[in-house]
Formats: C-alpha cells, sequence, structure tokens
C-alpha cells in the first residue's frame, strides 16, 4: 500500500509542478502582468484614487514564444482571504439553487449582506458582495494603427456541475427581472444580478464569471479562470509571438488590504496546467512514504524469519 501511494504521489506531482488548469496539468506556456498600479511608472498607477471613476488602463507587453493550442486568461489575487471561516459561510446555496422561499428570506449566514434598504439582496453574503468585477481585453498590434482584438469567450469558465446543478436562476416570471422582484442587488454592485450578460443563458445566478467568483479559494494568492481563447483553424498559432496591449476597466479595489491584481496566460496540454502546492505537497508525502517503505522492507527482511518478535524495534 504504501509503495503504490508513493508511486501515485510522485507521478501525480511531476506534472503539477509544470502546470494549472481547470483539468490537470503539464503546462506548455505561462505568462502574467501585474497591473495593480502600486509603482508610479505603472500606466494602472491612476486608478488608485478613488476619484478616477470609471479608469481604463493599458498595458503594453510582448510575447516571446508563440502560444499553442488553447489558452486560458486568467485573473489573479494575492493577500485576498477567501478561506476565512465566515467568509466561506457567507452565502445561501438555496438562493442560488433558485429556492424562490429563500430568495425572500436569505439565511442568517449572510449577515450583514443579508438584506439592505428594507429588501432582501440577491445574491446574499460577503462572498457575491466582494465579487471581481475588472473588465479585461487583449489587442494584438500587428498594425500600430489597427490593433487585432483577441476573442475571449466567457462561456465553458464554469465547472459544469455548478453551472447546471448548483446554481438555478428562480422560477416563474417572464422575465429574468420579474423573477428578482422585490430583491436588491449586493452593496457593493453596480447593477443587480439580472444584468450580468445580455444573454439569458449566461445571466442571473448561472452567469458563469459569478459561478467562478464563488467557488472560494484554499489559498490567500490565488487565480480564477476569467475567458478561454480558443484555437482557431486559420489561426496557428493561438497567440503568435510579437507585441500586445492589455486594456483594463480598473474596478476591483485592493490597494486598502495590500493585494495585488494580476493577468495571467497559460496553455495546457491533455494533463492540463498549473498548481505548484499540490506538486511540492505530492513529493513530499510521496518521498516520506518512499523513506518509510524502505525501513519497513529492512525490518521485515531482518526480522521476517525470528520466532522472538518482542525484540523489534524501530
Amino acid at each position: 500500500m504504501i509503495t503504490t501511494a508513493t508511486v501515485s504521489f510522485v507521478r501525480v506531482s511531476s506534472c503539477d509542478l509544470q502546470g494549472y488548469g481547470r483539468n490537470g496539468c503539464l503546462m506548455q506556456g505561462v505568462g502574467q502582468i501585474d497591473y495593480t498600479g502600486t509603482d508610479p511608472s505603472s500606466p494602472c498607477n491612476k486608478c488608485l484614487s478613488p476619484n478616477v471613476t470609471p479608469c481604463i488602463c493599458t498595458i503594453n507587453f510582448t510575447l516571446e514564444q508563440s502560444f499553442e493550442g488553447n489558452v486560458f486568461m486568467y485573473y489573479g489575487l494575492s493577500n485576498f482571504y477567501q478561506n476565512h471561516r465566515r467568509y466561506v459561510k457567507s452565502r445561501d446555496d438555496s438562493q442560488l439553487n433558485g429556492d424562490a422561499s429563500a430568495l425572500l428570506n436569505p439565511s442568517k449566514e449572510c449577515e450583514p449582506y443579508r438584506r439592505n434598504e428594507d429588501k432582501p439582496i440577491a445574491p446574499c453574503g460577503a462572498i457575491a458582495n466582494s465579487m471581481f468585477n475588472d473588465t479585461l481585453e487583449l489587442f494584438l498590434v500587428g498594425n500600430e494603427s489597427h490593433p487585432t482584438p483577441i476573442p475571449l469567450k466567457k462561456k465553458g469558465i464554469a465547472w459544469w456541475t455548478d453551472k447546471n446543478v448548483k446554481f438555478r436562476n428562480p422560477p416563474g416570471g417572464e422575465s429574468l427581472e420579474e423573477r428578482f422582484k422585490d430583491t436588491t442587488k449586493p452593496v457593493n454592485w453596480v447593477k443587480p444580478v439580472y444584468m450580468l450578460d445580455s444573454e439569458p443563458d449566461n445571466n442571473g445566478f448561472i452567469n458563469e464569471d459569478f459561478i467562478v467568483w464563488m467557488r472560494t479559494a484554499a489559498l490567500p494568492t490565488f487565480r480564477k479562470l476569467y475567458r478561454l481563447i480558443e484555437r482557431k483553424s486559420d489561426l496557428h498559432p493561438t497567440l503568435p509571438a510579437g507585441r500586445y496591449y492589455l486594456n483594463i476597466t480598473y474596478n476591483y479595489p485592493v490597494h486598502s488590504f495590500d493585494g495585488r491584481k494580476r493577468m495571467i496566460l497559460s496553455t495546457i496540454s491533455w494533463m492540463g496546467g498549473k498548481n505548484p502546492f499540490l506538486g511540492i505537497a505530492y513529493i513530499t508525502i510521496g518521498s516520506i512514504s518512499f523513506l518509510l517503505g524502505v525501513v519497513l522492507l529492512v525490518i521485515n527482511h531482518k526480522y521476517r524469519n525470528s520466532s522472538n518478535t518482542a525484540d523489534i524495534t524501530i
């Protein structure tokens, strides 16, 4: 049993250390841009002022190598503790599943984001209230006067079980707005939940950006899938080497808690992408299991013919 565990841990960790995506590991390429704006020379430094709203900044960068296959765009946050006990519990899963009674009478776990202006908040809780709301756009600078926008796919970023089972819009009503009648938006949101997207199958509680955010991270430094850049038959590679710029609508404040924001581009193979933490954990546990297996093998070889097991000491 120990030998099997050792092989499993070491086999999995070899790819976890190389790459992180939705489906596994073995990263083929990765690049990230910090756009927090704390550096005075950063184009996004102006966005730290609360008086500049909305704030749009642009960061130029170069891809030294082409990105082949499908490319995954993530947003990353640092020093953000989504694993805090009260934060993790601050939600109402019945409400998120479309339950009509929970919609108008949210769980007390959502306090102090349960009601506002004497109306129930939908979606309620601290997790929903702190939803990431920066907008990221990517352009290829093939021509100075006519940069090419990179198509970013917003569907397919959430887990299938979340999208189709755990999150459902309330029943009834001809329009989504009617279904959320007598509720109000989260305190920090600019618009209500039924206006998250113009497409009906990506609006309300089943909006995929919202669903991705609601799956809380275990560590204070994390990244979440933002968009997919699909490989096109007439475009090879997906992102050719060259000059690009990232256009950012800077809405999400992180300066107050010394947080940082970044955009990450990553490609994965059939085995998936990158997760260094799991890789290190698996190698550590695998190594300990291997050494323990060797020790037990030596003990077994030395004492297997002994009739007196009382002399065995470890």
